[in-house]
């Protein structure tokens, strides 16, 4: 018999092959993919979120968290049954905006979103505002979630914000907005319904304005 504990330690400890190895093994066993992610994956990207809140655990054991998170993810999504294979708690577009390259904070959002069972559009760097509609069209996505790391690139967050409006879209979606120069006051002033300072308070944030706290 597997212990599952050792997978949900893996993952805390962001050790990919050994998180791959057991959920292979668990699989073998015929144990439930959704019991596995609900149980053991959601809960350790939930862990060490919080460790890093406490500033326990830093950057580089977020990125090497959600790395071993993916490898178990990779092998279990396959195997979700149709209703499954949608996630319960939502459909979040993510990207860099236009002009910006940065995406290391952007990707450790997105990790820690798929890992507590938000299914990612992850639309990368430089991204434009026809591109952000466009996935948000494509995907019936509920959240929108815009990063940028330089100053310069900020207001760009409001083009974006400004074309779902345009194409009739803003009520039907939620805009979250992040990086190092962004502020809370910066994110009331443009429109955006939430923001946040790091990847755990952004799954915080993003599970309260869809009422799935």
């Amino acid at each position: 018999m597997v212990d599952l504990n050792l997978l949900f330690d893996a993952i805390l400890h962001g050790k990919h092959k050994d998180a791959a190895a057991l959920t292979q093994a668990a699989i073998e066993e015929n144990i439930e993919p959704k019991e596995l992610i609900d149980n053991y994956l959601i809960k350790a990207m939930e862990e060490i979120g919080a460790q890093f809140e406490k500033q326990q655990v830093f950057v580089p054991e977020l990125l090497m968290a959600g790395r071993a998170m993916k490898a178990s993810l990779s092998l279990l999504q396959p195997l979700l049954k149709g209703d499954e294979a949608t996630s319960d708690l939502g459909t979040v577009v993510i990207g860099t905006v236009k002009g910006d390259l940065h995406d290391i904070g952007k990707n450790l959002v997105a990790s820690m979103f798929e890992g507590c069972g938000f299914t990612i559009v992850d639309l990368g760097v430089d991204v434009d505002a026809a591109k952000f509609v466009q996935a948000v069209k494509d995907n019936n996505a509920n959240i929108v979630s815009l990063s940028a790391l330089l100053t310069t690139t900020m207001p760009y967050m409001k083009t974006v914000i400004d074309t779902l409006e345009s194409e009739g879209l803003r009520s039907s979606v939620k805009v979250m907005v992040g990086g190092a120069p962004v502020s809370q006051s910066f994110a009331s002033e443009i429109g955006a319904d939430g923001y946040s300072d790091s990847a755990n308070s952004a799954i915080i944030k993003a599970k309260e304005l869809l009422g799935v706290a």
